[in-house]
């Protein structure tokens, strides 16, 4: 009865190993989904129009080259222009550039980032989606805690 207990025991250490080695092997590549973009020269009317017409929750700013300059949230947004010392109207907002909401280059990783370290990674810098880039630098997709939710359970469970 002990040695039926021990091989159980073996073959689920064996079949977890595999388990170990697979989610190491899936990529931000192989899972990312396309990217919400707009154009660097978009302004915050563009934003939320493009937020709210597609609803999104997020979108990346891109250079003309396609290289990711920023990320603005759509809560950001929303905090911003419910603010009483900001302008909220439609002339305000269409003539100011959305790249004055974004205060950082948005973080990224590469095709080949395992999406363990891409989930670290998030979790560490407290971010709902990272940024990711081809060899180039040109923006291809982003990963999210949804991706992470949608492809990591099968090997925890």
């Amino acid at each position: 009865m002990a040695r039926a207990r021990n091989r159980r025991k073996g073959s689920g250490a064996a079949a977890g190993s595999g388990s170990k080695i697979a989610v190491r092997r899936l990529t931000c590549g192989r899972v990312m989904n396309t990217a919400h973009t707009v154009d660097e020269n978009a302004s915050v009317h563009e934003v939320l129009e493009a937020l709210t017409k597609n609803d999104w929750d997020h979108v990346f700013i891109v250079s003309d080259e396609g290289l990711p300059v920023g990320r603005i949230h759509a809560v950001d947004v929303l905090k911003l222009t419910s603010r009483k010392t900001v302008n909220s109207n439609l002339a305000w907002m269409m003539a100011t550039p959305a790249m004055q909401l974004v205060n950082l280059p948005p973080l990224q990783v590469g095709l080949k980032t395992p999406l363990l370290k891409a989930g670290a990674l998030m979790l560490a810098h407290d971010l709902n989606q990272l940024a990711v880039v081809d060899e180039e630098g040109m923006l291809v997709g982003f990963v999210s805690h949804a991706t992470m939710a949608m492809h990591l359970p099968r090997f925890i469970l």
